[in-house]
């Protein structure tokens, strides 16, 4: 069976406002791909569409080739998790999970095997309303696996969870692509995706800014710029400042340069006796690399101190 998501020229209105403006990406299988971008950039729209929860004006979502409203028994084909909290409160996690599974033709067999992957067997039979929201989320990606799917589209599945679910989490989606799933992960949190996903569709306003491996978004960002660390911090903004290079300050004792590789940086301050401790390229974040592709597509957005203090 095919392992991808394709979205294709996706175009959704509500009333005034262009919820998706021509979305397009494909998800491959065998890696973790990140689906992030500003709030009302359209992530939850565009997931809603492609399970067939919302119509869109234009455009398709195929889950491995074809409509999810084509599909038959869709958990096969596709687990997803948007809502943690969709779930009946009266109700133990197991029960839960059997219900879900019989409108499927699934076996209780299989109920325990996901709640053993997801490490909720000590809680199966409590009434999920007393679960905790990083309980609520290991459920939800349990329910997800119960069709044992080539394609799994989770929404935010970090939030709730303490730090040993996130290192799980983390692991756990990866061994998931390794075994040749197609994975979309929305998230906000820039640092647990550098350390999971190999792949991002970044959007914004509807539209995809960028759709690049998450090792290229951070080589792009990164650019030619040097980290100088110096306890001398004016001399060496004015000595470097003279030969062309453009410099901020980073922080306490860091300079971040630019125009001029590390060896001549070393060097001009040498000739000029300024003292420093570390000269590096500098290696963006990818929360940087997000921060310089998203700031023109953010619709809500705080005054900093600056603005505040006019």
């Amino acid at each position: 069976m095919e392992a991808t998501i394709e979205v294709t020229g996706l175009r959704k209105r509500f009333g005034q406002t262009m919820a998706l403006d021509g979305m397009s990406f494909t998800v491959t299988p065998g890696q973790v791909t990140g689906f992030v971008g500003p709030n009302g950039a359209g992530k939850s729209t565009t997931m809603r569409v492609i399970l067939g929860l919302d119509a869109a004006d234009e455009g398709s979502a195929l889950v491995n080739g074809r409509p999810y409203q084509s599909l038959r028994n869709p958990l096969g084909h596709i687990g997803a998790l948007l809502d943690a909290a969709a779930l009946q409160p009266s109700r133990t996690a197991r029960n839960h999970l059997l219900w879900l599974a019989h409108s499927q033709g699934l076996t209780a067999k299989r109920v325990d095997e996901v709640i053993g992957l997801v490490g909720l067997e000590s809680a199966a039979r409590r009434k999920a309303g007393g679960y905790s929201l990083g309980m609520r989320q290991r459920l939800g990606i349990a329910a997800a696996l119960l069709g044992d799917p080539p394609v799994l589209m989770l929404d935010e599945p970090v939030n709730g969870l303490d730090p040993e679910g996130i290192v799980w989490i983390r692991g756990f989606l990866r061994s998931l692509a390794a075994e040749g799933r197609a994975v979309l992960v929305s998230s906000h949190l820039m640092s647990e995706l550098q350390d999971t996903a190999g792949h991002l569709v970044v959007v914004g306003r509807g539209r995809v800014i960028a759709d690049t491996s998450v090792a290229a978004l951070i080589a792009a960002a990164s650019r030619d710029r040097v980290t100088l660390r110096t306890p001398a911090r004016s001399e060496a903004m004015t000595v470097l400042a003279h030969a062309g290079a453009t410099v901020a300050a980073a922080d306490r004792d860091a300079l971040t340069v630019s125009g001029l590789a590390a060896a001549d940086i070393v060097a001009l301050l040498g000739q000029n006796a300024v003292p420093f401790s570390e000269v590096t390229a500098h290696r963006a974040t990818l929360e940087e690399a997000y921060m310089d592709l998203t700031r023109d597509a953010v619709e809500f957005r705080a005054a900093t101190g600056q603005e505040t203090a006019r």
